[in-house]
């Protein structure tokens, strides 16, 4: 028995857990109104796995608790350039929550507001730019963040798609990053 609480054990520090918000939500009844507790919960491995989850108790903690479980239950495997940053830059949608993700430089560090800020860190993304636009609800910004990771793909994917080598992939990522760079410094 002890051998089997000490894996749980393991396996709850393994996950790093960042609470985004919590909300006092009332249920109107008879006799008045009976408050409860809304939480919403990233969890994530700090290695290119996250998930999101939101639950409702009488009780923080056990609101908590509810959300982070369901968090886990829903992670998803994100492909991470070097372990730092995204392959490529890519948008996300939820109703009127839209995120714009792009990939940065080593040393840029994250760049993004609260709830997409929490989903990076649990992630283990180091260099990221994040622009939310349209709604700034935490549920709408998570979900539409959770929508564009969904989206993102490896050079592998792409390549065993279009029937082509991993380095001719990379390699035409390098010269056209090169040559946006090249047009921008022109224009300036």
């Amino acid at each position: 028995m002890a051998r089997a609480e000490k894996q749980v054990g393991r396996e709850e520090s393994e996950f790093i857990e960042r609470l985004v918000g919590i909300n006092r939500v009332a249920k109107v009844v008879k006799g008045g109104r009976r408050f409860g507790f809304a939480a919403l919960v990233v969890v994530g491995d700090g290695k290119g796995r996250f998930g999101y989850g939101h639950a409702k108790s009488k009780e923080v903690p056990d609101a908590i608790r509810k959300a982070s479980e369901q968090a886990r239950r829903k992670m998803i495997r994100v492909p991470l350039r070097e372990g730092r940053t995204i392959h490529h830059d890519v948008k996300g949608r939820d109703g009127a929550g839209k995120v714009l993700l792009r990939s940065a430089p080593q040393g840029t560090g994250i760049i993004a507001g609260g709830p997409m800020r929490a989903v990076f860190e649990v992630l283990g993304i180091q260099d990221i730019v994040a622009k939310a636009i349209g709604s700034n609800n935490p549920y709408s910004m998570i979900n539409a963040t959770y929508d564009a990771l969904k989206r993102m793909q490896n050079p592998r994917q792409i390549a065993d798609r279009r029937g082509k080598n991993v380095k001719d992939i990379v390699a035409n990522r390098a010269t056209s990053r090169s040559a946006t760079v090249a047009e921008t410094a022109n224009e300036g």
